[in-house]
């Protein structure tokens, strides 16, 4: 299963703040949509230009809006303060209320957004993913932002959510249409030679209609016969070239399209990929993303038995492995995080700066040195997945587009820069792929990267 480079990801520090404009009256302007989520950090999910700074632990002192006096701003704050104690239902009907009381694009977005984030934990994956295509279509949301955000990772897993994603993909009905936009730019990277073709597709159809324009004529007097006609045989080929042309022209055409389309999938399923959380021997939980460079993931799935046993025989072969970077990543079908189920959006604590991501800025995103070389030193030959229902969902997507039946025990091996290396059913051969890898410091791996 051949797969395109992951698109890199960016995992965003937690902080939360407060929606205010009490100083700054066209603060509300530079919005951006987060929310503080239950862990003893909190995240950010609403960034304003003069932001003061909450935590859990603080929100609990946040005043309430004066009876009579409420505003979509003060709604919104409200929520975020219930929902950091926990209150989801409270949270909820403040983000609702924010909705009736006139408010501008920007209190929109954020209780459109946040309020979806609370139906999400509620597990009403219907109503997450109507607020959130309201905020894609109409008050300019991000697609990124849904993809990134680990407090939507129990949406993620849900029907809904493919759906969403894949109205994003195609676009339709501006759904998303900056996340399609971005893919095609990724797309026209990989692939830089598609839009020279279908140019030249069409200029070629183009070329063969005129033509046959004039051939058909010219066909209907070499019937004719007579005097000065042509010849009726060269007219006739001539028509059979110009039609087979366009025929031919039309259907590459067609073809690159498909492709585009098959391509712009794959993107998105490794947007998806990248994005993934696994939790390394040292209990520090990581997105697939940030291994890169530094391992080689292999993933296992499938059933139980099968997955102990590879992990088993991958054990003689321990040393071998560790020296060309593999890392195992055993996922169980049907096996579920019940701390991630529990909280509901299940978002690691803590984690590394990333690399960029699809449609965000790549420079403030690049890992550091230094970050890169801790993360080194905690990887070891085996981790551990997070949200395991967001892991299976993907493989069986992966399954899908490469014509094996979903649910087969598979094995993927990845490469260095994210990329897949390849795949195979049942359980990998170790012996081989210990000869097959080069080692860390090999100039192969380096070019790897």
């Amino acid at each position: 299963m051949d797969a395109i480079n992951p698109i890199l990801r960016h995992h965003r520090r937690r902080h939360c703040y407060i929606f205010t404009t009490a100083n700054h009256p066209s603060s509300s302007s530079s919005l951006l949509h987060r929310k503080p989520t239950f862990n003893s950090t909190t995240k950010k999910h609403f960034i304003f230009s003069s932001p003061i700074s909450c935590s859990s632990s603080s929100s609990s002192t946040s005043p309430s809006p004066e009876v009579g006096s409420e505003t979509a701003e003060s709604c919104v704050n409200l929520g975020l303060s219930l929902f950091s104690k926990g209150r989801v239902k409270d949270a909820l009907v403040q983000f609702e209320t924010a909705l009736t009381l006139n408010p501008n694009p920007v209190e929109t977005q954020a209780a459109l957004y946040n309020k979806a984030c609370c139906h999400a934990y509620r597990g009403e994956g219907k109503k997450a993913a109507d607020c959130l295509r309201t905020a894609l279509k109409e008050y300019n949301l991000k697609f990124g932002t849904i993809l990134n955000d680990p407090d939507l990772a129990s949406f993620r897993i849900l029907p809904e959510f493919k759906e969403l994603q894949e109205e994003a993909r195609l676009g339709g009905e501006d759904v998303g249409y900056g996340f399609r936009r971005d893919l095609k730019l990724i797309s026209e990277v990989q692939a830089p030679f598609r839009g020279v073709r279908k140019f030249f597709y069409v200029a070629f159809t183009a070329a063969a209609g005129i033509s046959l324009f004039f051939t058909i004529p010219r066909l209907f007097l070499a019937i004719k016969g007579g005097d000065g006609a042509p010849d009726i045989l060269a007219t006739t080929q001539n028509l059979a070239i110009n039609v087979g042309g366009i025929v031919a022209f039309v259907a590459l055409y067609i073809w690159d399209n498909k492709k585009e389309e098959e391509q712009l999938a794959q993107i998105s399923r490794n947007e998806t990929l990248s994005r993934l959380p696994l939790r390394l021997s040292t209990n520090r939980v990581v997105e697939l993303v940030q291994l890169r460079e530094t391992a080689r993931p292999v993933i296992l799935a499938g059933k139980k038995e099968t997955v102990s046993l590879a992990i088993q025989k991958a054990e003689r072969f321990r040393t071998d492995l560790l020296d060309r970077g593999v890392i195992l990543v055993p996922v169980i079908w049907g096996e579920k995080d019940s701390i991630i189920e529990k909280r509901g959006f299940g978002g690691p604590k803590k984690a590394a700066a990333s690399l960029p991501s699809v449609g965000e800025d790549f420079e403030t995103r690049t890992q550091s040195v230094t970050a890169k070389t801790k993360l080194k030193s905690e990887i070891r030959f085996k981790a551990e997945v997070v949200s395991p229902g967001e892991w299976e969902r993907w493989i069986k997507e992966q399954q899908k587009s490469e014509g094996v039946t979903p649910g087969e025990d598979v094995y993927i091996i990845l490469r260095l820069d994210g990329r897949v290396r390849r795949s195979g059913r049942g359980l990998p051969d170790w012996e081989q792929i210990a000869k097959e890898l080069p080692p860390m410091e090999a100039l192969l791996s380096k070019l790897e990267r």
